[in-house]
């Protein structure tokens, strides 16, 4: 594969990401379940790897296919994936990736991304492959309009007030795609002024409640061919992919467990995922947060999770986190998986999103919200606050965003920012938001307890021998993310100790300041936490609201298991405007 298709995959998959929460927000097809921005962004995740080899690139997408749509796209995607192609030959991967992801449905409908496949195969038809106008002009304009079309051909679409969600999906990958191939990384229109009028649920609209499991498997078998044409009697919503001796199967089903005894006795068994649909349709069902007079967005390093961001109408900026050959979104990590991967000894990292990334993200969000207010992950952490300085001066002439050091990180900045948050959904002017923010930076705190040492040995953050020598004594250090870093506090022996050292810490900051309102942090130690630790700090604590909270991945990468912490921030607001 010529080297400028593989960045402009990479530059399609960067945009989507950008914009996997919009789509998420208008997923009502199949099934209102809100995943379809997730699965396309993990789907396609494999595309960024610029220097895989073909045959990997392959396997990659296969199996991080997620979803429906996830399906679909990575099944599509690899018709492309051919060492020889080039400008010239995107007609020819087009008609192939067409081909294929139709084949994998078992009942296709129109007025899906595959609809944006026929427009994608029949505009590059016509359009000269070496000319880049035509490519950003009428092929971008033909795709549009199939995406517009969708809203008119699905009656639940209709219903809805948007267009098709995975069809938006790869309009936007494709116009990353093909801004990338022209050499104008800075992309063209703006979704929201291509599509603003599909981008919103009507009001009163419900999705129809959902029920049973979507289900991704892998299975090893000699007619992986055979099984995917009679994949249609597995279940609902069926796409089925036969390659190289395997099968994927992405399929709905009532019963998790009888399909997964089924499917093992069709061959090997490599993978079995599912999610409940039910708590997926519940999460879709309770409306966001109404448009507030200003945007909160923030780095999902401060312990914020997807839930809370839908709650109150934030925007999340991820960080990535580095799993064997993979590189996913932190809030979209399984975070039982990377436990119990870091247990086994395997390497784990973090790394941040692109610059790329991240400007298409702080560009979404003015094109979406008038004002916006980013309060970021600790410069001393990260180059993320110097990032959005630096894009702001050039991008932002009109001043519409501002960006706030938070000199902090995991829960610290959690709490700021939901507490910020809360002043924004409830209607508060910007000045007084962004005054509450600085506030709420300023006088949260937070202590991190880890058990292992060894986990920031391998991250290398503390030197192996120490780490050694330290868990060898049981050396149980307290951590604290301030300004100027992470602050050892003490070095303790025992989990007892790690409590009264919380405990006595709390005290002290409630007869300061009264009242607090505390976020306890869990690894892969959730019902220790809420099961023991929770009710004890609720009893010393009355008067104080205290709520768990899983740890930043960011964080947990690099503490490892066994981590847990407290953040606290006093109750009593600082007076607004």
């Amino acid at each position: 594969m010529h080297a400028e298709v593989r960045a402009a995959l990479a530059a399609g998959s960067e945009r989507l990401a950008a914009w996997a929460d919009l789509l998420d927000e208008i997923n009502v097809f199949p099934v209102a379940d809100g995943d379809t921005g997730r699965n396309l962004l993990i789907s396609l995740l494999p595309l960024r790897r610029l220097d895989a080899a073909t045959p990997a690139l392959r396997e990659d997408l296969l199996m991080s296919a997620r979803g429906n749509s996830g399906n679909i796209a990575a099944r599509f995607f690899s018709g492309w994936l051919e060492d020889s192609l080039g400008r010239g030959e995107l007609g020819a991967a087009a008609r192939r990736g067409r081909a294929l992801a139709w084949q994998a449905v078992a009942e296709p409908r129109a007025g899906t991304m595959l609809s944006l496949f026929d427009a994608l195969d029949e505009a590059l038809a016509a359009a000269p492959a070496a000319e880049d106008e035509a490519l950003l002009g009428p092929v971008l304009d033909r795709l549009e309009a199939a995406v517009r079309a969708t809203r008119e051909t699905l009656p639940k679409l209709r219903a809805a007030g948007v267009v098709d969600a995975g069809a938006l999906g790869m309009f936007i990958f494709f116009d990353g795609f093909f801004h990338a191939l022209a050499g104008r990384a800075e992309g063209g229109r703006p979704v929201t002024a291509r599509f603003h009028e599909g981008l919103r649920l009507s009001e009163g609209f419900a999705g129809e409640r959902e029920a049973g499991f979507c289900v991704d498997a892998v299975l090893r078998a000699d007619d992986a061919d055979g099984l995917a044409a009679r994949a249609g009697e597995l279940g609902e919503s069926v796409v089925a992919i036969s390659q190289g001796g395997y099968l994927k199967l992405h399929l709905h089903t009532d019963d998790r467990e009888a399909t997964r005894a089924r499917l093992a006795g069709l061959g090997a068994l490599v993978h079995f995922d599912s999610d409940d649909m039910s708590v997926q349709a519940d999460g879709f069902a309770r409306p966001a947060a109404a448009g507030p007079r200003v945007h909160v967005l923030c780095d999902a390093a401060g312990s914020v999770t997807r839930a809370d961001a839908r709650a109150l109408g934030l925007g999340l900026l991820d960080s990535y986190v580095l799993l064997g050959r993979r590189a996913l979104p932190e809030t979209h990590v399984r975070q039982e998986e990377l436990y119990a991967a870091m247990r086994r000894g395997e390497r784990v990292s973090t790394s941040q999103a692109s610059l790329r990334e991240r400007h298409l993200c702080y560009q979404k969000a003015l094109g979406l919200h008038p004002r916006v207010l980013y309060v970021c992950v600790g410069s001393v952490f990260t180059g993320n606050f110097q990032v959005a300085r630096d894009w702001r001066r050039e991008a932002d002439p009109e001043g519409r965003m501002r960006v706030l050091d938070s000199g902090s990180a995991s829960g610290r900045l959690g709490l700021a920012v939901l507490s910020t948050g809360r002043r924004a959904a409830a209607g508060d002017s910007p000045e007084s938001v962004e005054e509450h923010a600085r506030w709420a930076v300023d006088k949260a705190e937070e202590l991190l307890f880890l058990d292992q040492l060894k986990f920031l040995a391998a991250g290398g953050r503390l030197g192996r021998t120490s780490a050694f020598f330290g868990d060898l004594l049981h050396m149980k250090p307290v951590v604290s993310p301030r300004p100027d870093g992470a602050r050892k506090l003490a070095v303790l022996r025992a989990r007892e100790d790690q409590r009264r050292f919380a405990r006595e810490r709390l005290l002290a900051a409630a007869q300061a300041d009264g009242p607090l309102w505390i976020m306890v942090e869990y690894t892969d130690n959730q019902a220790w936490v809420e099961g023991e630790l929770l009710p004890e700090l609720r009893a010393a604590l009355p008067g104080c609201e205290l709520f768990p909270q899983p740890l930043s991945l960011t964080t947990g990468s690099h503490t490892g298991p066994g981590t847990w912490g407290v953040a606290w921030l006093p109750l009593r607001a600082r007076p607004t405007r």
